[in-house]
């Protein structure tokens, strides 16, 4: 029996490999080294089917246990989540389902109002995008683009997949349909720019799928308490980090885990001790979408970004 892979391994083709000691050196907005953002998923499900995450073993369907927990975030847990990020003056990038404006038009309303940005992501979190065909999908991306702004008058340049869900098309089909980064891809604490078939590339921003409270909270069962100070370690030692080059660190919530009152309460702690070092000038605190910009403005005139 021979070895299925005796050469190099099949590759995506997107980025080459460069360690993250190898970087050119640039500076955030203020001279900061460490940008920061919040990406706050705002989802809704169908009832009666589809896929969901569940804080109970499934149900044969329809799964009113489970669906009902997850709907929690829309009627309560994201608008608790909005009072803390008023009290704390704090920019959101708002991941959403545009099946919400369908739903419960007026919580993307209240984010809109604030000045956040509009992130898309998916119709709906009940589904997976990677199995559609090409011309599916492109339908998708643009049927999406095309609600938020006529529903908002939002120019969306962001995009993460329902359950980071892509086919082999996928970073192309979002170049082509007009989006300018995607934060699909969680392998890097830089932004970089990914190849694509039409020549004009798509930047990944880095998205969390550590400090996510998805993963932390329902797969690994993480008390909030202990989410909200592994946000702090990760912070403070990312701020470390950050002190001879460029990062980026960003933090994925869901309404319908840290909306709820105990875990807002540890919330609540973390994200103060994040405002304390905007406050004190050593952070940039701002949206993804920023993030891009700014790349992608310094890419102009120093190419070697794009590696």
């Amino acid at each position: 029996m021979t070895a299925q892979y005796p050469g190099p391994l099949p590759d995506h083709g997107r980025f080459d490999y460069r360690p993250i000691t190898r970087r050119p050196l640039y500076r955030w907005p203020n001279g900061a080294g460490l940008a920061v953002y919040l990406g706050f998923n705002i989802e809704h499900f169908a009832f009666g089917e589809g896929m969901g995450a569940g804080i109970g073993p499934a149900s044969p369907q329809p799964d009113v246990l489970n669906f009902s927990w997850r709907e929690y975030g829309n009627r309560v847990g994201a608008w608790r989540c909005l009072e803390l990020f008023d009290q704390l003056g704090l920019p959101t990038a708002a991941l959403i389902n545009t099946a919400l404006y369908d739903h419960c038009p007026e919580l993307v309303a209240a984010f809109m109002a604030r000045g956040d940005e509009l992130v898309g992501h998916g119709h709906t979190n009940a589904e997976r995008q990677g199995v559609l065909d090409e011309a599916a999908e492109r339908a998708l991306l643009v049927r999406c683009r095309e609600r938020m702004q006529s529903e908002s008058g939002a120019e969306v340049g962001g995009w993460l997949s329902p359950w980071i869900s892509e086919s082999r098309t996928t970073p192309d089909l979002l170049s082509e349909t007009g989006y300018r980064y995607t934060l699909n891809w969680c392998h890097d604490d830089q932004p970089l720019r990914m190849r694509t078939r039409n020549g004009r590339g798509l930047w990944a921003v880095p998205y969390p799928q550590e400090l996510n409270d998805i993963p932390m909270i329902v797969a690994r069962q993480m008390d909030g308490k202990d989410f909200a100070q592994m946000v702090i370690d990760h912070f403070d030692e990312m701020l470390d980090q950050a002190r001879s080059q460029p990062l980026v660190m960003g933090v994925a919530l869901h309404p319908y885990l840290v909306g709820q009152p105990y875990r807002l309460r540890h919330l609540r702690r973390a994200l103060q001790h994040l405002a304390a070092a905007r406050d004190r000038g050593d952070i940039w605190f701002t949206t993804p979408g920023a993030i891009c910009d700014h790349v992608d403005t310094l890419a102009q005139t120093h190419p070697s970004l794009l590696d």
